[in-house]
């Protein structure tokens, strides 16, 4: 009986191990998709911006051109650790002729902070801008919340954010990082989107098989003594 109980959870786990390689196949399918979508609208020519109401998450990281007025009284600091280090986004709602976009326009490190020490970046009057259409990341970072009523911000929740400046009656339902035109001053420093996304999936499905594999031969090796008929004495 624990023979058979063994065979059965090998056959089980074998079962398990392979749909989930299946499964990452699934995912590696999904991924190689997503990631020439990604990489043709970044050789795209940028186009404008959807209307909010059209706006879906699958338009991500599609280019766009947008011209506005930056309202920079009511910039966000979002905070965020990039390949230069900790620091902040500068988010700021960007008045168009259509309504009210965030923008990311880049980074500013840790002393960069205050927009007295960038007040070259504050650029004023009718701007125009490319950048890449982001979706929202509510709610706040792993483990940290983002807090309105303190200003405290750790994700780029664009609702959160325009209801906190009071723009959020208009305002698009998605943000836009802005390329890496460089602003007056040099901050906030733009294009740092990240664009090159992981696909360990094939390595992922391998492991899974591989996995199966081991649960069949341990299964095939149960069976085989559990199946294998007894030796008869015969006597001399």
């Amino acid at each position: 009986m624990k023979r058979l109980a063994f065979l059965a959870l090998c056959l089980g786990f074998a079962a398990l191990f392979a749909s989930l390689g299946v499964w990452q196949l699934e995912r590696l399918q999904w991924k190689t998709a997503l990631i020439d979508r990604i990489e043709a609208r970044l050789n795209a020519q940028p186009i404008a911006p959807p209307a909010p109401r059209a706006w879906t998450a699958d338009d991500a990281y599609t280019r766009v051109r947008v011209e506005g007025v930056f309202l920079h009284e009511d910039e966000t600091l979002v905070q965020a650790v990039t390949e230069l280090g900790p620091g902040w986004w500068v988010v700021t709602p960007l008045r168009t002729e259509h309504g009210v976009v965030l923008v990311n326009r880049g980074f500013v490190p840790l002393e960069r902070r205050l927009p007295a020490t960038r007040p070259d970046g504050q650029i004023e009057g009718t701007v125009a801008l490319i950048g890449l259409l982001r979706a929202s990341e509510p709610h706040g970072a792993f483990l940290r919340a983002n807090a309105p009523a303190q200003n405290r911000w750790y994700s780029r929740d664009i609702a959160a954010i325009a209801r906190a400046r009071g723009v959020s009656r208009d305002a698009a339902p998605y943000f836009i990082d802005a390329s890496a035109s460089p602003n007056p001053g040099g901050y906030p420093i733009g294009g740092l989107t990240v664009t090159s996304f992981r696909n360990p999936h094939l390595i992922y499905a391998v492991t899974w098989f591989v996995l199966c594999l081991f649960a069949l031969a341990g299964a095939v090796r149960i069976g085989g003594v559990s199946f294998r008929r007894p030796r008869r004495n015969v006597g001399h």
